[in-house]
């Protein structure tokens, strides 16, 4: 993906990331984790603006910042550095909410080509997950580096 993105920091174990939105609206501290939540390497894909009280992540947060682009590819960006430190790993990410699902599907349509050369990307249909398809509706995806 050749958008310009954000400048990342990270913690040593690459597991939390953060960066600053800068547009209309001043700016935003964001935050990316990632938790394993089995035994099989799944790693959940946490991302919001940073609740600056509690550090925590606020993934209700609606910033409309005009950099939407530009923070899809930060956070791309550190789903290949989370990768490359844990190869066998597989990325779940769900939307917070059914619009941000879609946002979410929004994003590796339109960035399918390039995602799927370096990605093998499943949807989550129903109780079933399938490859990816353009066009189809899904609850959530499964993301892994290819070898």
């Amino acid at each position: 993906m050749k958008i310009p993105k954000y400048q990342l920091k990270s913690t040593e174990k690459l597991s939390t990331f953060e960066f600053v939105s800068e547009g209309p609206k001043g700016f935003i501290e964001k935050r990316i984790q990632f938790t394993l939540i089995n035994r099989e390497e799944v790693y959940n894909l946490a991302f919001g603006d940073k609740d600056l009280s509690s550090g925590e992540i606020d993934d209700l947060a609606i910033s409309n910042n005009g950099d939407s682009e530009k923070i899809l590819a930060t956070v791309v960006s550190a789903v290949y550095a989370f990768c490359d430190k844990n190869p066998d790993c597989w990325i779940l990410a769900i939307g917070s909410t059914a619009s941000r699902t879609r946002l979410y599907q929004i994003g590796i349509g339109k960035y399918y080509q390039d995602l799927t050369e370096e990605f093998e990307i499943y949807g989550q249909f129903e109780d079933n997950w399938e490859l990816f398809k353009l066009g189809k509706n899904y609850l959530a995806f499964l993301a892994k580096r290819k070898n």
